[in-house]
């Protein structure tokens, strides 16, 4: 701005025909224009001129500025001169490390600096920039930090703006001194502050210190206060914080990942003075102003102080968050409670006195939705605990949030942020709008890997839990194995008849193949070549289940209390493929046949009854909360298994360090017999291992062992190898057999199964979260009459006779020790099968790290954890023997005989688990 006007010396009448702007490059002449209230057609005004300079040069758009008029015959033509300031093309940051960029804009916008990319420029918003950046870096214990600005022009009219920053050495925290502080400790009060505090293990008093925090002289005031709130919940009422006062040193050292190299820099001690003055007590709590809640007595117990308890400050903020919250509960909800303490310092002693402004008692009158694009309003109102007409309760309130939250159909909502609260004090009613914001409602899962169990795997699962807004759900499954395959598919109407009445249907179908032999060859990594004879010791089969499940479930009124009753209807089939396996379940006293036929229509029919008690937040990402099962499988109700099985299963979820970590921990313990004379059948035994229970074993792949007392027969051979013929004068006739009785290792499962899951997880980054574990599990049997062997198997080992069995008719050259008496039966063998000590009382335990994504497309946790197995199952056992010497005839074909005998029938097991697992699933464990 040089000039006003050039050649006006006095106001002289007449016409202004046009207004003219020059200069102009990126402002259009009609914003220049628009920003003068002199107009083409106004009569010529000097004073209206000046006012439109004024606001032209006050917009600030310009360096310079100048109006001039030219006289015209029509009348006079106003000239505007500009000189627009730069534009910012481009800001540059040079030795900026500490922090990056982002955060540099986001402390100009929360600063309100106005300095950004395309802007003008203005050298006062550059020194704020200066300043605000100086302060930013401070923070970051970059408390010797210089900063200078370059600004470079770019032709036109444009500009490069650099700041060139030297950071310095980063100060941290060093010494924490209190002074005064007599009565309670240092390391207590350190662990008050929040921002300086060093970093470490909480309360582990020699490891809380490990790393010093960056000196941020913009948190100290807090830290201080923390520490002078501290004593306030100790009884020291009057405790007071002086002014900390710091004091800069330099200091040397090494970096641990560096030995060999010294480092330099700085660091400040802080010292806080502390008058800590005279302890108090609580003398009592008195109420006042309480009208519509006048029991005295039920107010005081929402403090949860007793009096003579020392004076807590903290215990009085919570109890007054609670008491406007149970004022919430009758619709108060304006009411304020006044704290007035009064002290008796004779006796150390403090009243509270609590004046309550009740205010006024509001209903309902509408409850509205907003952002429900898909989801229908009553399936929303249908889950309010609270209804229009009544009293507003604000309990009931945040209940129907919680319901609301467990559906899935929206992001999270919290009553703070999510729902608004409109008043109307004439005829105290409020209006409540609950914003949404509706979730994806298709889920898809993958799942894959390898397990010893499963073999390797890939499964799908599609979940619609919202169709077409009503709230149905719609669910498809299917997961296909090299040893495995599982389909399955479901629906669920959540509010049938217009009633809260839970009904769902569901038709699967499996098919499971065993081979323990391809399955320990998996766990190993290596082939095994295992003889015929070997491999009929082993279990291998096939199981193959089809059904249906139909469930209805109905809450109790107003709570998170839910009772079910289901009826699920199988038919499965087992085809075995050893003869272990062949013995194992026609021997097993499942069902009032046996043999063969009690491996095909084994029907199932059972009814189930439940009881859920659930107030977790949420189903894939709980933040706080507990749930609670109980159901039993009740079989027998047609069909021809008879089997009783009883599961509970109880979760806590709870919000840590401040709420930003969850601890959880899950404890599942159920039991199945049968009854009636059978026992349960086989598959319906409990096995563990996985994902969903112990994550560092193999799915399904934890059970008890035993031996399975069979009996079979063995050629009698001479030591070269040629078998010993029934009549030497026929060959035809066949070799000379000897039936003896074999164990055959099983895996029966158990008939108890406990498993507890601890897990603390950790955000990292939005749906990122680690989480370190630890599963514990317990699979065994307890009864064992519940593997006990049918009567008709029972008799038929009893009765076989084993051994060399003589007969006078059959010229053998070789005599039986004792003659014909010298046949043997089994004595003293168990109906019962009895497993081996070391497998069915064991302790398996994981542990290990796990890594939570939620996958925003698939609406499901994506998992990868690593597992190690402290306990485990690591032994070796020798098949007991039931074959003696004297089975075999005398003379070396008997000796070779039993040689052989031994060998192929009383193999060493070794039982060994994996000591670590690395895997990723789609799912959750609990």
């Amino acid at each position: 701005m040089t000039l006003l006007f050039c050649g006006i010396a006095q106001a002289q009448e007449g016409v202004i025909v046009d207004i003219r702007v020059h200069g102009n490059r990126r402002i259009p002449a009609d914003t220049v224009k628009s920003r003068m209230f002199t107009h083409a057609g106004d009569v010529y005004d000097q004073s209206s001129l000046e006012r439109d300079f004024n606001a032209l040069w006050n917009a600030g758009y310009f360096d310079d500025l100048r109006l001039e008029r030219e006289q015209t015959d029509k009348g006079w033509i106003i000239h505007v001169y500009v000189k627009e300031k730069p534009t910012i093309r481009e800001i540059k940051y040079e030795g900026l490390n500490s922090v990056t960029q982002s955060d540099v804009l986001d402390k100009f916008k929360e600063r309100k600096v106005g300095l950004s990319q395309e802007s003008q420029y203005d050298p006062t918003r550059v020194k704020r920039a200066e300043v605000v950046l100086k302060e930013l870096l401070a923070s970051h214990g970059r408390q010797f930090a210089t900063i200078r600005t370059e600004v470079r022009p770019i032709p036109p009219a444009a500009v490069s703006i650099t700041f060139v920053v030297k950071e310095g050495p980063k100060v941290k925290v060093g010494k924490i001194i209190f002074e005064g502080n007599a009565h309670v400790k240092a390391r207590e009060l350190r662990a008050a502050m929040k921002n300086l505090k060093p970093i470490g293990i909480p309360k582990s008093i020699f490891l809380e210190n490990l790393f010093a925090r960056t000196f941020d002289s913009t948190k100290l005031e807090e830290d201080a206060e923390r520490v002078r709130y501290d004593y306030q919940t100790r009884g020291y009422f009057k405790a007071i914080v002086g002014d900390p006062k710091t004091k800069i040193r330099d200091v040397s050292g090494i970096k641990w990942y560096m030995p060999w190299k010294k480092t330099d820099g700085k660091v400040v001690d802080i010292t806080m003075p502390i008058e800590e003055g005279d302890r108090y007590k609580l003398k009592e709590i008195t109420f006042s102003g309480n009208k519509a809640i006048s029991n005295t007595r039920a107010l005081r117990e929402i403090f949860k102080m007793k009096d003579g308890d020392w004076f807590d400050a903290e215990l009085v903020r919570k109890g007054l968050d609670d008491l406007k919250k149970a004022y919430g509960e009758f619709g108060y909800i304006n009411a304020t409670a006044v704290p007035d303490t009064q002290f008796d310092d004779v006796n150390k002693s403090i009243t509270l006195k609590v004046d309550l402004d009740e205010g006024k008692q509001f209903s309902v009158r509408r409850i509205e939705f907003v952002g429900n694009t898909t989801t229908r309003d009553k399936v929303i109102r249908r889950e309010l605990a609270l209804e229009e007409g009544g009293i507003y309760n604000s309990r009931l309130w945040e209940m129907s949030l919680l319901r609301l939250n467990q559906l899935q159909y929206f992001e999270p909502l919290k009553a703070e942020t999510d729902s608004e609260t409109k008043q109307n004090n004439q005829d105290n009613t409020i209006d409540l709008t609950l914003k949404v914001r509706e979730k994806g409602k298709n889920s898809i899962g993958l799942t894959g890997g390898v397990s010893g169990l499963a073999g390797s795997f890939i499964g799908v699962n599609y979940t619609t839990n919202n169709l077409l807004g009503k709230g149905e759900t719609l669910q498809l499954e299917a997961n296909v194995g090299q040893f495995e395959r599982n389909i399955q598919f479901g629906f669920t109407e959540p509010y049938a008849f217009d009633r809260p009445l839970q009904l769902g249907a569901v038709v699967f179908s499996s098919k499971y193949d065993y081979n323990y032999a391809k399955q320990l060859a998996l766990s190993t990594g290596q082939q095994l070549n295992l003889s015929q004879s070997v491999q009929d010791t082993l279990q291998n089969y096939s199981q193959s289940t089809t059904g249906f499940t139909l469930s209805s479930s109905y809450p109790l009124h107003r709570s998170f209390k839910r009772v079910g009753l289901s009826y699920t209807f199988s038919d499965s089939s087992v085809q075995t493929f050893s003869t272990a396996s062949t013995q194992y379940f026609q021997y097993l006293a499942f069902r009032s046949v046996t043999g063969p036929n009690a491996l095909e229509g084994i029907l199932t029919s059972k009814v189930t009854p439940s009881f859920t008690w659930n107030r977790i937040d949420n189903p894939q990402r709980p933040h706080r909360g507990s749930s609670f099962f109980l159901a039993a499988d009740i079989s027998g109700l047609g069909g021809n298994v008879q089997m009783i099985r009883p599961v509970t299963e109880y979760k806590r979820f709870i919000p840590v360090n401040k709420g930003r970590n969850v601890f959880g921990f899950r404890v599942q313990g159920s039991f199945v017999t049968g009854y009636g004379g059978n026992v349960a059948p086989p598959f319906e035994r409990f096995y563990m291992g996985g994902e969903n229970d112990l994550r560092g074993f193999d799915i399904r792949s934890v059970s008890p062992t035993a031996f399975l007392t069979d009996f079979t027969s063995i050629a009698l051979t001479n030591p070269d190898g040629t078998t010993v013929p029934i009549d030497p004068a026929h060959p035809n006739k066949g070799a000379y057999t000897i039936a003896i009785p074999v164990q055959r290792i099983i895996y029966p499962g158990g008939d108890t199964s406990v498993v507890t899951n601890l897990e603390y997880r950790v955000p990292i980054a939005g749906p990122v979260t680690i989480a370190a574990f630890v599963d514990t599990g317990w699979d065994m049997v307890l009864r064992n009459d519940q593997l006990r062997i049918s009567d008709q198997q029972y008799s038929t080992l009893t009765n076989t006779i084993f051994g060399c069995v003589y007969n006078p008719l059959i010229p053998l050259t070789v005599g039986c020790t004792g003659g014909g008496d010298a046949s043997h039966f089994l004595t003293g063998l168990s109906q019962n099968i009895t497993p081996i000590d070391k497998t069915n009382y064991q302790t398996r335990m994981s542990t290990g790290l796990e890594l939570q994504v939620i996958m925003p497309i698939v609406n499901a946790p994506f998992r990868i954890y690593y597992a190690y197995n402290p306990f485990r199952l690591d032994t070796t056992t020798t098949t007991p023997s039931p074959i003696t010497r004297s089975m075999f005839p005398d003379g070396a074909a008997g000796d070779y005989t039993y040689k052989q005998a031994i060998s192929l029938y009383n193999p060493t097991y070794v039982l060994r688990e994996p000591l670590k697992t690395f895997r990723f699933t789609v799912a959750t464990t609990f």
